[in-house]
């Protein structure tokens, strides 16, 4: 698999990285050389190598050594992608020792992925899936599906019920988003990775759930999966960020809602009950 991407190459040592239910990752050490990572896609998630390409090509014009190059894609049984290894640990095992300076990075890496556009709001693949041309449409669409999941997994059904109603009161803040644009909806610690020396941010990596849409998205997820409360991390996100619209907190919050739905779903799904009650809990305290 290396060879098609790195003609010649000396292997030295394969070390798994962790990869996740999708695929397998593994970081290929060479002598003399960069090592790389080899992506390794399970087949029933192969399709997710186009999008991969897609978006990281997308990425690259605008963020450069940001993200990783793709240097070989190749479909089939198995597909598998060769890319380019950014330096780093990921932010979620290190302690950096001012959290604030850390996520003002974060948050202007988020700004940089929202200048790029999209045509319309959708799941993203290498094209926008079943487009809408408005948030109003999309996040309704998607709210609806949650929580017929949500039901269909024997999840509460007054909570259901209160979820269900909260939207409903609060959904002209999903008209206030005018632009689709590029969202890495996966942007947390785990997924960012920083030199533990100097506490600079080195780039992302990790886009299967790149979305189009409002990019306020991508700041509910954020502090929805690693903020949890931390108010230095947040003042960095918002302060790196730059300027944000008037609404932003309320619709932060209904975006958080549906983030940790969608969460709730895909645990039950997988049968990972552990987290359930914690996060039936937050969804609770919003709708409370």
């Amino acid at each position: 698999m290396v060879d098609k991407a790195c003609p010649g190459s000396s292997i030295e040592e394969v070390v798994e990285r962790s990869g996740g239910r999708l695929s397998k990752v593994f970081e290929v050490r060479r002598n003399a050389a960069e090592p790389v990572i080899v992506k390794i896609y399970e087949p029933e998630w192969a399709w997710k190598q186009a999008k991969e390409v897609h978006v990281y090509g997308l990425l690259q014009e605008h963020l450069g050594d940001s993200v990783p190059r793709v240097l070989h894609a190749e479909p089939g049984d198995p597909a598998f992608t060769v890319l380019t290894k950014l330096d780093g640990v990921p932010l979620s095992e290190a302690e950096p020792p001012d959290w604030k300076s850390v996520y003002v990075q974060l948050g202007e890496l988020l700004q940089r992925i929202h200048r790029i556009p999209q045509p319309a709001y959708g799941y993203l693949t290498d094209e926008v899936l079943e487009p809408l041309p408005t948030n109003d449409a999309y996040m309704r669409r998607q709210f609806t599906k949650k929580l017929n999941e949500f039901d269909q997994l024997d999840g509460d059904p007054r909570l259901s019920e209160s979820i269900g109603q909260y939207v409903e009161q609060h959904a002209e803040l999903l008209g206030n988003a005018t632009q689709p644009v590029l969202c890495h909806n996966d942007f947390h610690e785990g997924n960012v990775l920083v030199d533990p020396v100097t506490w600079q941010v080195q780039g992302f990596i990790d886009v299967e759930n790149a979305i189009a849409a409002d990019p306020l998205m991508d700041l509910a997820k954020t502090e929805c999966y690693s903020i949890w409360g931390n108010a230095d991390k947040l003042a960095g996100l918002v302060e790196g960020y730059g300027a944000l619209p008037t609404d932003w907190r309320p619709r932060t919050t209904l975006y958080r809602l549906y983030h940790s739905l969608e969460l709730w779903d895909w645990f039950k799904s997988i049968g990972t009950v552990d987290p359930l009650e914690s996060i039936a809990g937050d969804m609770a305290k919003i709708v409370s």
